[in-house]
């Protein structure tokens, strides 16, 4: 029996429909390693929209594919631990939570779901210096990361979201069995939409990264299933 050896790449469902997140999954799964429910999604559809991507996963061969919920908690600890356990029933592989609310606020969420990696963000990718000084958090955007990072690995923390500009320095720093995670990669050529802070899938994989959030590079194709491939390949280094 032939195990099935998915790429390392969350895709990010910023559907605009749960008929879309059903094709773009469908389309995916048997590529993938994840898939990314995030705030818009989840803010509209709900829990559906999770349901709606395992169903579709598991119609193209793929029934334990992992979610990604990325909602990106930021409250007091109490409510954020809340929140957590309001999603408990959506098995989630990942949740996110921001690493600047702080390291009791973090731990709230480890301790309402412990079988879910809890995923602290660092900086987002959509920030450069600039926004991080006018916004009054110390930089550069590297250190302020690594900073980040290591307060949430503390506070319990299974996974670190940070741009992959970030993602070697942390890899530095944190154990082996903390899963990076790396949104902002584009494949050479593609638009950056509204990115600052940018890698190429190979190179965020050959700095560290464990997992690659990839969206319209992937769901904005003609053919999503295509497009998943080449990364895939390029991941692997082979030729599509």
């Amino acid at each position: 029996m032939t195990t099935t050896t998915y790429a390392p790449i969350a895709v990010a469902m910023d559907a605009p429909s749960l008929s879309a997140v059903s094709t773009w999954t469908e389309a995916v799964a048997p590529v993938v390693s994840t898939v990314k429910v995030g705030l818009e999604v989840f803010c509209r559809e709900g829990a559906d929209a999770v349901t709606a991507a395992r169903t579709a996963a598991t119609s193209a061969g793929h029934p334990d594919i992992g979610v990604f919920l990325d909602l990106k908690l930021h409250d007091i600890p109490a409510t954020v631990g809340g929140a957590a356990r309001a999603v408990a029933g959506l098995r989630p592989t990942y949740l996110t939570v921001h690493a600047s609310g702080g390291p009791e606020m973090i731990a709230a969420a480890v301790a309402a779901l412990p079988e879910c990696r809890i995923t602290a963000v660092t900086i987002l990718t959509s920030l450069d210096e600039e926004a991080l000084d006018r916004v009054g958090l110390a930089g550069p955007a590297g250190a302020a990361a690594v900073r980040l990072a290591r307060l949430a690995v503390e506070a319990g923390a299974g996974a670190i979201v940070c741009s992959p500009q970030e993602v070697a320095a942390i890899r530095a720093v944190v154990p082996d069995d903390i899963v990076l995670i790396t949104p902002g990669v584009r494949p050479a050529g593609a638009s950056l939409d509204d990115q600052k802070r940018v890698a190429t899938p190979a190179r965020a994989m050959a700095d560290g990264a464990d997992l690659l959030v990839i969206g319209r590079p992937i769901t904005g194709a003609a053919d999503q299933r295509a497009a998943a491939v080449a990364i895939a390949a390029e991941l692997a280094g082979e030729s599509a």
